[in-house]
Order: C-alpha cells, then structure tokens, then sequence
C-alpha cells in the first residue's frame, strides 16, 4: 500500500525504535521456544496487529518497504502493547539475506502488487524466483498463505506453486462466500469486500523435500 510521503517520517520511526527497524538489519534467528510468523508487505498494520493480538505465544514481523505505512503500523502496535511484533523497513527482494536458513514457520502474502504486465511477472511475489528465496528461510513443511483479489494473480500463483513442487490446499475463489471464523481481514481485503470483489485464497506447503 502507498502512501503520500509525509515529513518528519524518519524522526517518528525513531519514537518506536525498540520494534522498529531502519538501515541495515542484522540477521535474524529463531527463537526455539517460540514459532515466527512473517508477513510480507505489512501496509498499515491491521493484519499483523490483529493476529499478533490473538496470539501472544507467537512472534512476528513485518516487512514492508514504505515508511510511510511502517508508521502507521507502529502506532497501531504501540496503542494495542504488542510485545510479539517487529516492524523492519526492508526490500522483500532481499529476505534471503536477513533469516537464518529454516528460521521461518510461516509466511503471510497479502494482497501484493500483481505486476499485471506479463514482463514484470518476475516481480509478483509468487513467481518462482521468489519461492526459492523462501524455501531456504521457511521450515520444512513450512506454509505461505496467500491472499489476492486478483484472478489474474492468482490463477498464475497456482501454477508458479505447482512448478515449484508445492503442495496447495483450501484454494478458494471467494473466501467470504463462507468465510473461515479464523480469517484476518487486511486494510485492502476490507475495501474490495466492500465493493464487491471477490478474495482468491489457498495455503501453499513446502514439502519436506523437493521433489525433481
């Protein structure tokens, strides 16, 4: 999500340093007592608040490359006294270079940018280039849940998800038609709901070892 840059942003993250990172980031280990969960493209924060607020026992974090939302995200995470969440402003091109290998249990897509001209599919976050990056941070058997209301996006997801030699289940075309009591809406899902749209979803699985 975009947002108009706004001054003093820079100065404001500083308020939230204790959980909020900016500038170069140290690599980043599990913690073995505790499960990590990572969201890609935090946005404003409304998904990552929501699911850290109910579960306490797990850590999480955000990456999301516009300071603008990571302030936003923040405040939300200060105002809720979130202990479990931290916020990096960071390029997810480069997530390969900040988690150990296997240091992830679970990553969340949602609603990305769907790159829709077909030079820029490298781009989309489910392309192949992209799975490779978490195949080495995920578990084995880890999981990435994806959201989208981009049919396009979507459809070409499942099939970059099977090329990789992922697993796919509880693949929907329309969440809300009977939607789970454990879903999480985010800022974006909440809008095209509103207007409508239907939300594509599916969890896709590393198996535990790659198959060809």
């Amino acid at each position: 999500m975009r947002l108009r840059k706004k001054p003093h942003t820079d100065e404001k993250l500083k308020l939230f340093e204790d959980f909020v990172t900016v500038g170069d980031v140290e690599p980043i280990k599990k913690d073995p007592a505790r499960e990590l969960y990572v969201e890609l493209g935090t946005g404003m924060g409304d998904f990552i608040t929501q699911i850290a607020e109910k579960n306490p026992q797990i850590n999480f974090i955000g990456l999301e490359v516009e300071k603008t939302c990571v302030l936003a995200a923040a405040r939300k995470v200060r105002e809720k006294n979130l202990s479990n969440v931290r916020l990096i402003v960071f390029d997810i091109n480069n997530i390969a270079e900040i988690f150990s290998e296997h240091a992830v249990d679970r990553l969340y897509v949602n609603f990305c940018d769907p790159w829709p001209k077909k030079r820029h599919a490298k781009r989309r976050l489910t392309h192949e280039r992209f799975l490779e990056m978490y195949r080495k941070i995920l578990k084995n058997g880890g999981e990435i849940f994806f959201k989208t209301d981009n049919r396009g996006l979507f459809d070409f997801s499942l099939e970059q998800f099977a090329a990789a030699g992922l697993e796919v289940r509880d693949v929907t075309n329309d969440l809300h038609a009977n939607e789970p009591p454990e879903n999480i809406r985010t800022e974006y899902e909440n809008k095209f709901s509103a207007a409508g749209v239907p939300i594509n979803f599916c969890i896709a699985k590393f198996r535990k070892e790659r198959i060809g």
